[in-house]
């Protein structure tokens, strides 16, 4: 899976981070990975779990900086899978230099696993999650506020 984060001036914590030489937060461009691995698993599963949250990260390593105007490209692959845990490996790169890459775990779920009185609620996130997938891909124009 790959995917994309533009880094623009505009964005509100480079203010603080850093005051004259503003670079995006390492935790920001790990988060990068995470939401490509979940959209993975979305793709990978068809949208049968309304909730994919991480479990575990290890072995992160920075690399170069990442400023504003610049385009963090981001590839994650799934490595291994046992029920509902799915571990990843993934690398971001600007400019085809690497500013981050990590192992890291999801795991996903319906929140009806644990209460089956808000069964409806999952169908309203999967609902979301496949709108905004459509979004994202350009299939369709508008707004998502399905959940």
């Amino acid at each position: 899976m790959c995917g994309l984060k533009r880094l623009t001036a505009g964005e509100e914590y480079l203010a603080d981070h850093f005051p004259g030489f503003p670079i995006m937060p390492g935790v920001l461009q790990l988060q990068s990975l995470v939401e490509a691995g979940s959209w993975l698993l979305r793709l990978t599963d068809d949208f049968a779990h309304s909730v994919t949250v991480l479990r575990e990260v290890k072995t992160v390593k920075y690399g170069n900086l990442m400023q504003p105007g610049k385009v963090l490209d981001v590839t994650v692959e799934l490595t291994d899978r046992n029920g509902a845990a799915a571990a990843f490996k993934g690398r971001g790169e600007c400019e085809g230099v690497q500013t981050v890459s990590a192992q890291f775990t999801l795991a996903s779920y319906n929140l009806a696993d644990r209460n089956p009185a808000v069964s409806d609620r999952d169908e309203r996130l999967r609902n979301h999650w496949r709108a905004l997938h459509l979004l994202l891909t350009g299939e369709i124009r508008g707004a998502t506020d399905a959940a």
